[in-house]
């Protein structure tokens, strides 16, 4: 879930080309998928879940415009099902560009709040990382995250990611959101 009891600062991360990714294994019973077409219902609902929509139709209108071309979803876009076949987790190995650059871009990484806690952030984080790597090659990968996750911010630097002074996120300058966010980070971290 989103923590907006803690001051917002945008947060660039960055895994370096070569860092390794560690193994994190999903709990029994739980499994990997990959997008089929009707699956942005249940991105929509994760999505939703985890605060970052009002709503579902809103989700969805983010959806299609995030991800284009829709025939990379099937390799590119992963769930966790539950026991019971329900999609409860998913993250995107997705890209941005940046001028005429091509980026892979770790996306819309999210747990159902019912289903956190048990290491699935964990697992999908280092499975779609090492995804990104099959894909895309040993290159640097990027995510963009916020302050309000500095739960999943934790978990992707068990996964090799680490925050960067990159100013520049889609194309926007950040303007000291870098060093707003470690200030806020290392004080969560001392009190937590």
């Amino acid at each position: 879930m989103i923590d907006k009891s803690v001051p917002f600062a945008k947060l660039k991360m960055i895994h370096p080309a070569g860092t390794e990714i560690p193994d994190f294994p999903l709990p029994n019973g739980f499994r990997f998928v990959f997008y089929q077409n009707g699956d942005e219902k249940s991105w929509a609902r994760i999505e939703t879940s985890v605060d970052e929509f009002d709503n579902e139709f809103a989700a969805l209108m983010r959806f299609k415009d995030d991800f284009y071309p829709a025939d990379e979803l099937p390799k590119r876009c992963l769930f966790i099902e539950n026991p019971e076949g329900e999609k409860i987790a998913t993250a995107t190995a997705w890209w941005a560009y940046i001028g005429e650059e091509r980026r892979a871009w770790l996306h819309w990484v999210s747990v159902d709040p019912n289903y956190q806690g048990l290491g699935l952030g964990k697992a999908l984080s280092s499975r779609v990382t090492k995804l990104m790597r099959e894909l895309d090659g040993d290159v640097d990968f990027y995510l963009s995250t916020q302050t309000w996750s500095h739960v999943a911010i934790s978990i992707y630097e068990k996964c090799g990611w680490q925050p960067t002074d990159e100013e520049v996120l889609y194309g926007r300058k950040l303007r000291g959101h870098y060093k707003k966010a470690l200030k806020i980070l290392e004080k969560i971290k001392k009190t937590g």
